[in-house]
């Protein structure tokens, strides 16, 4: 079966659904579109069929830039909240294969894979307080993949950190040259599928975290008022002008 929108790419490879982002011209940014498409595809297209493992990956140099900037995102929080929590709701493995960059919302997205293998060279970031926003969405599955004070050191520096980080802090599990990311990920996607979905089911429900969801709806709260408040209005104004932010509330 090969399904695909404007946005997200489907195929079914035997027991292995392959996910791949397709929006290369916009860094594969999360756009509401695009979130609601990888929700229905892993929690609906995935049971539909005997599924045993998910495969995510993206066209293009990045894996993704995070949060689509020309998306107005508030009427979209709760179907956000949904993605970052799907490793604590999907019953079907996910395992990421990034190829380059993942900011953002798109470091979100390897930290809610249950396994993840990148390619030399990419690189991680948690880039949001740049113009002036919280990785709000992403905070639980990021706290739950590398814990909380080095989650918050990259929030408040919005600094970036490279492959050999990422493999020493346990964010993915394995690091190989670009040309072999593709087969080697779908290698590690093949063998899950083919485990025993008896045992695989119960170990994703022992794995769950009962606090995930009340920690997710207490993010959804607080970043509200901060993406209608001047702060990120202006941060969001100096990135497309490519300037400096002058932030509204140190006047």
């Amino acid at each position: 079966m090969n399904l695909a929108s404007g946005v997200l790419k489907v195929a079914r490879e035997g027991r292995v659904l392959h996910l791949t982002l397709a929006r290369p011209a916009k860094r594969n940014a999360l756009s509401a579109e695009l979130c609601a498409a990888l929700v229905e595809a892993v929690t609906v297209t995935a049971v539909e069929q005997p599924t045993g493992a998910i495969l995510l990956d993206a066209e293009g140099k990045t894996f993704s830039a995070g949060m689509d900037l020309d998306d107005p995102t508030p009427q979209a929080t709760e179907i956000h909240s949904t993605l970052f929590t799907l490793r604590h709701r999907s019953t079907v493995p996910i395992i990421a294969a990034v190829q380059g960059p993942a900011l953002g919302g798109g470091l979100g997205l390897v930290a809610n894979a249950h396994v993840a293998i990148t390619a030399q060279g990419a690189q991680f970031g948690l880039t949001e307080i740049r113009i002036g926003i919280w990785p709000f969405v992403i905070w639980p599955a990021m706290v739950a993949a590398l814990g909380e004070r080095r989650v918050m050191s990259l929030a408040l520096t919005g600094r970036l950190f490279g492959t050999h980080e990422a493999l020493q802090w346990g964010l993915v599990q394995e690091v190989v040259p670009e040309v072999e990311l593709e087969d080697r990920a779908f290698a590690i996607a093949e063998t899950i599928a083919n485990a025993s979905p008896v045992a695989v089911r119960a170990g994703m429900e022992l794995a769950r975290d009962p606090g995930m969801e009340a920690l997710a709806l207490r993010a959804l709260e607080l970043r509200a008022p901060v993406l209608s408040g001047p702060d990120f209005a202006e941060g969001l104004a100096a990135f497309r002008e490519k300037r400096r932010p002058e932030w509204p509330s140190l006047k």
